[in-house]
């Protein structure tokens, strides 16, 4: 019985479902491995090794030659607002427009396609115009005084509304009349609401249909396979909203891996006290989403000092010390991860100090900051004291770049954006995009870090260019650091044994080739669980 089992395993071979050999796998594993083949089956890595180790070990009726092509784990953006891009496909889109006129035309083109009951909007930055002032909504008024107009600026903080929108809102925006939240001029509101005044109005507007919005969610799904992107973190969500994920990834029309962040309200920790955690292979629940301030681009983010540009003006903070200290208390309790939006430095150093209150010591809770933009250097040691991880967006800073200083001024501005400074608290740091607020291409992500360019290629030599992340770093960031950052780093992340067969096949070396290539590159393929979901048309 003994000779007879040792001749069947000398001859018997595994089966794997698919071989890929002959390639540039960048595993991204502990050591950066490079390997030349892998193997899959049941949709997770078997193997990884050269081609012929892995053709001799392994039988099966699909063996893929790579042609030398490179291979990296499937890209995972570490902040974004997937359905709320989704949403804001059917929008009108002012992203680009570079003048108050444009968005006008493009409001009157949307108007006269569309015929909607209210218009919306998105995508305006006063920052990219020549008047670089918030507009007011006297014209908007004037041209559309037939039906409400809400036309919310890129950063997603502040929105632009119609006199028609304003009596349609005038209730729920009575509670902040008199507050930082709504913009005044010669005692009369400008139409420019912010943070929780723009919320509230928003509430106003008609959900979409789910129809159309499953339309916009596979369009959008679609372009991150495009772009590579096979998971991601959607920052901020409702229990209504995570179940309908839930129900199109298990009816299998979303693919895309979701690690989705609770809305920070009484009713959704009520909702997730009693149900608790939820994790499947493809939706992860268990952090909540908390916004300490707004945005720089519309003078929202909190500063210790006044804005350079901006007298008596230091941004706002949206939650109390109550507030957050009763979500901190919750977090510890549920055992649930605390991911704050803090951009400015007093909004930064305010969560620092309470994270550190409830933490006590360096732990593996993994509370991140979201954003981190402007952290006075008085206050950076608190990352690594408390294992707080900053959760970046490296494409701001080169948005940002041409205006921030105007907000900031030159000494604050050496503390902004300041990622690599960041990155050195923890040794690790998850890289995301926050789109729709950019655009949500990852290659854009490590060519930012990396570079610290814009598209033009601009600076020369780079912004803050004492900042800029390494290669292997910012590939790290948008890979396994991304994952680590949502406790999926044992399932993702890399091309390693175990893991989801998540992976794209690229043209460009990212080690190596020209940054404004890799900026310009698109995968060849994007596989999900070892299922091709994308391939790049000729």
């Amino acid at each position: 019985m003994a000779i007879f089992a040792t001749i069947v395993s000398c001859n018997f071979k595994p089966k794997a479902d698919a071989i890929y050999y002959n390639g540039k796998v960048v595993t991204v594993d502990e050591s950066f491995s490079i390997a030349e083949a892998f193997a899959v089956k049941n949709g997770k890595f078997i193997a990884i090794g050269s081609s012929s180790e892995l053709l001799e070990k392994y039988q099966t009726a699909k063996k893929i030659d790579l042609q030398q092509h490179y291979v990296y784990p499937g890209f995972i953006d570490a902040h974004c607002h997937f359905l709320g891009y989704a949403g804001d496909l059917y929008k009108c889109q002012l992203v680009g427009t570079d003048s108050y006129e444009k968005v006008m035309e493009r409001v009157a083109v949307y108007d006269s396609k569309e015929h909607p009951v209210i218009i919306y909007g998105r995508g305006w930055d006063q920052n990219d115009w020549v008047k670089k002032e918030f507009p007011t909504n006297e014209r908007l008024s004037k041209f559309f005084s037939y039906k409400p107009v809400f036309l919310k600026r890129i950063d997603g903080h502040a929105a632009l509304v119609n006199a028609k929108f304003w009596e349609l809102a005038q209730s729920a925006l009575l509670p902040f009349q008199n507050t930082e939240y709504i913009e005044m001029k010669d005692g009369k509101p400008t139409g420019i609401i912010f943070d929780k005044a723009m919320e509230a109005a928003e509430k106003l507007i008609p959900e979409l249909a789910t129809e159309l919005l499953i339309r916009e969610l596979m369009v959008a799904q679609e372009e991150c396979f495009k772009l590579g992107i096979t998971s991601l973190s959607d920052a901020g969500l409702n229990p209504k909203q995570i179940s309908f994920i839930d129900s199109l990834q298990k009816a299998k029309a979303l693919k895309l891996r979701i690690y989705a962040m609770v809305s920070a309200t009484p009713d959704n920790l009520n909702y997730f006290e009693s149900k608790g955690k939820i994790k499947t292979p493809y939706l992860n629940v268990q952090s909540l989403k908390v916004y300490a301030d707004g945005a720089l681009g519309s003078r929202g983010a909190k500063l210790k000092e006044d804005y350079s540009d901006k007298i008596n003006h230091s941004g706002s903070m949206n939650i109390s010390l109550e507030e957050l200290e009763k979500y901190a208390a919750w977090a510890i309790k549920n055992d649930f991860q605390l991911n704050t939006h803090a951009i400015g430095d007093s909004a930064n150093a305010f969560i620092l100090n309470v994270y550190a209150k409830y933490l006590k010591s360096k732990n593996d809770l993994r509370w991140r900051i979201e954003h981190a933009q402007v952290v006075d250097a008085h206050d950076i040691h608190h990352f690594g004291s408390y294992s707080i991880i900053p959760s970046v967006q490296p494409t701001h800073a080169t948005s940002d770049m041409y205006w921030a200083k105007d907000r900031l001024g030159e000494e604050r501005m050496q503390r902004a954006y300041a990622y690599k400074s960041l990155l050195n608290e923890n040794g690790w740091m998850p890289l995301g995009t926050d789109f729709p607020v950019e655009y949500l291409n990852p290659q854009y992500t490590f060519y930012a870090a990396v570079g610290r360019r814009d598209g033009e290629n601009l600076p020369k030599d780079g912004f803050q260019f004492n900042e800029a992340l390494t290669r292997e770093e910012a590939l790290r960031g948008i890979t396994i650091w991304a994952a680590k950052g949502n406790f999926e780093e044992k399932e993702k992340g890399s091309i390693e044994k175990g893991k989801y067969a998540d992976f794209i096949i690229e043209e460009v070396d990212y080690l190596k080739d020209d940054l404004l290539k890799i900026r310009n590159s698109t995968p060849l393929n994007t596989f999900i669980n070892g299922v091709e979901v994308y391939q790049k048309k000729n």
